[in-house]
This record gives structure tokens, sequence and C-alpha cells, in this order.
């Protein structure tokens, strides 16, 4: 097969393939070593009998088939239109194969799957404290456009990281979306005004995000105003940021977003609901346990040994990876500090401190009297510190966020 010419029929033509270089067969185990006509020993299935004697049976054309198919899956040009059956079968023989451990065809096999069978490659990915799992597999994790959570609490993002830039670039995720949690990662309001700015200014985005979790970030109130963009926002987690817990805080996030404070601790913000579910969950934990073994970074190690005792940051670095984000200090102090806001059933009764007016709610729907109202109340919490100078309907596309926005 290596010398000979590749031939496909699409749509009835035969036509000449020249560029596709196929995979090498594996080594035939035969004495006829020379004989091109011998059969391949992986298309048959040894078994013994019941007296102990060895006997075997052919593979069906499927399977042999499949297995080919699995060893090129590089060269296949679109996966949609045939049966998900099939398309799990191939997923788990490339899977076999280790195709998703190579760097060089993994990330196009991957978009493969998914540009076909969406959310049952990957509906749901938890990478809960996995920051290494995040940074070394960016560009597999990106082509996992059809997740419906995202758990990226603990992977230590800041305010600029590249997956910001995903989360609102992609059509297909932006509409998926449903719950993203980003909590634990040192996010402040600058880095939600960068999440939000190509949202705010595009009116899409994110149109079906229901919970967040911005939890143990240095955020303010201030920052409610940038996820005033999410139209379905049904639950917000703001434990341990800048936030305190009192009238005017229940009443701020109520006129801005419509949610209530929940007494008790929401389960929906219980991370365990968050796990890696569909055809690629073996892929990723595959990714953490070759990760986890570092092959590459050895040779690297031993090259940077010297220098790294030398200014005496070897176990500076080492600490700081294996050390687990800072979130809060004890079990009771966590429970303490809950920060769950939700949204009420249309029949349900609202406390009357976290009741507006009728001029309130009808104004919730205004952009513009959503500013004003944050302006007004920034002016008597804050003593003058905060507010920004006053706008007309320009002050959702500032200096800053324009610039945000010719980064994208």
């Amino acid at each position: 097969m290596e010398n000979s010419a590749i031939y496909v029929r699409e749509r009835g033509n035969l036509r000449r393939v020249s560029d596709i270089v196929l995979a090498q067969p594996k080594p035939v185990s035969s004495c006829r070593r020379t004989n091109p006509f011998v059969l391949r020993k992986e298309n048959f299935i040894f078994t013994y009998n019941a007296e102990g004697s060895l006997r075997y049976t052919t593979k069906s054309l499927f399977d042999i088939t499949l297995l080919f198919v699995a060893d090129n899956i590089h060269h296949v040009d679109s996966l949609v239109g045939f049966p998900d059956q099939i398309g799990d079968r191939l997923f788990a023989a490339a899977e076999e194969n280790r195709v998703f451990l190579n760097a060089d065809i993994s990330s196009k096999a991957l978009q493969l799957f998914s540009d076909a069978y969406g959310e049952m490659v990957l509906g749901s990915l938890c990478l809960r404290n996995r920051f290494p799992l995040l940074h070394e597999r960016m560009d597999d994790i990106k082509t996992f456009h059809s997740l419906k959570c995202l758990d990226l609490f603990g992977c230590r993002l800041g305010d600029d990281h590249e997956i910001f830039q995903h989360l609102t670039s992609s059509s297909s995720l932006a509409s998926s979306l449903m719950q993203l949690s980003i909590g634990g990662n040192r996010l402040s309001d600058v880095g939600l005004q960068r999440l939000t700015a190509p949202i705010r200014m595009l009116r899409k985005g994110l149109d079906c995000l229901q919970l967040l979790d911005v939890s143990y970030n240095p955020i303010s109130v201030r920052a409610l105003r940038y996820i005033t963009c999410f139209p379905k926002l049904e639950n917000l987690d703001v434990s341990g940021t800048s936030l305190k817990l009192g009238t005017g805080l229940k009443t701020t996030i109520w006129d801005l977003l419509g949610l209530i404070y929940s007494e008790k601790s929401l389960d929906r913000f219980d991370h365990s609901r968050c796990k890696t579910e569909g055809w690629a969950e073996q892929v990723v934990n595959q990714w953490e346990t070759n990760n986890s073994q570092m092959p590459k970074l050895k040779k690297i190690d031993e090259s940077r040994t010297s220098a790294l005792h030398f200014f005496g940051r070897q176990k500076f670095v080492r600490d700081v990876l294996n050390a687990a984000p800072l979130v809060c200090e004890s079990e009771e102090e966590a429970q303490r500090e809950r920060l769950h806001f939700f949204r009420p059933a249309a029949n349900s009764h609202i406390p009357e401190k976290q009741t507006p007016s009728t001029t309130n709610q009808q104004g919730k729907l205004s952009w513009h009297n959503i500013k004003k109202r944050q302006r007004q109340s920034e002016r008597c919490d804050s003593s003058r510190q905060s507010p920004p100078t006053k706008r007309l309907p320009s002050s959702a596309l500032t200096a800053e966020d324009l610039d945000l926005l010719n980064n994208y």
C-alpha cells in the first residue's frame, strides 16, 4: 500500500489522491514476508476451544475498515452525516490507538468529531484546580465547542487569559454554554470587563448562560454592571469576594440582575455536579496521566537545575505548581460567607427589603436606567470614589472597551 495509488469514489466519481500518506502498517509476523498476499495477523481473532487447541476467525470487514480509518483519522475530511453508533466506535478505536495523545493530529481529530457529533463528544468539562492540564492542552480544549457546563475554578486564569476570548468568539460555544465557573482565579473587575466586552458591545454571546460562579475573586460592586449582559442568568455565586452582605448589596443585585439572596447554600454551586462527561472523558484522563509523567520536562529540568539552584527558586517553583489555590481558611468560614443569589419564580413571594419599586422594575429592562441607578447608589455608598463621570448612551463603549474590542 505504500507504493500504490489511492483512489477515492465520491458522488459517483472516481478520483486519484496523491497527497495522502497512509499510516505505516504493523509488521507482519510471518516467515513469508516477501509474499504480498500473506494475510495480516491483526485481521484475525485468535481463541482457544474447549480442548485447548488454537483456533482463529477473521474479523469482519467493518472492524478492519474501522481500524484502518482510525489509524488515518487525520486524513478524514468530515464525519457529518455518519450515524452516531459508527462515530462512537470510531472514536473508541482512535482513543485505543492513542491518537489523541499525538499533539500533531489530536486537535484536528477532536475537531472532526466535535463538528459531527457535538455534545456527545463532550458535553461537560471539569478542570477544577487542574491548571497544568488547561495550559498544556489549550488547543485541544478549544475544539469542544458544544459544552453546556465548564468548570475552570482555581485554574489561575488572571485577568487576561486566552480562554476568555475563546468563550466569547466561538459562536457555537457561546450559544450552548449554560454553566460557567471561573472562581478562585484572581479575577478582578478588569478581567470581568474584558470577558464581557465583546458581549456588551456586539449584544450577542453566552445567551444561554444560566449559572455563573465568580467566587473567591477580588471583584467589587462595580463588576456587577458587567454581568448584566447575560440575559438568562438565574444563579450567581459571589462568595469570598469584596462584596459584603447587606441591604445595599441585595438591592443592587436585584436592581441590576433581578436576583435575590438565598439564605441557604444552593446545591447548584456544588462542584461535584460538574463532571467531565462524553466520549472524550477518558481522553481527558489520558492527558492528565500523560502530563503527570512529564517526559518532556525531564530534559528541561536537567538543563535548568544549575540555574534554579543558583537563583534559589527551584523549591519556590515546585511549591507554586503543586500548591492548591487558597480559597478559604475553614469550612465554617466558607459556610458563613456564602453569597448565593438566584432568580425567584414568577409567583414566589419576594422579601420587602429586596422588592424594588414599580419604576425600578420597569427600568430594569433599560440599560441606561441601570447605569443611572448604579451611579446613584455608588455615590451614596462609596463616598464619590468609584462612580465615573456621567455619560450618555456611549457609556457602554468606553475607550478601554474599544481597545479590548480591537484586540478581538
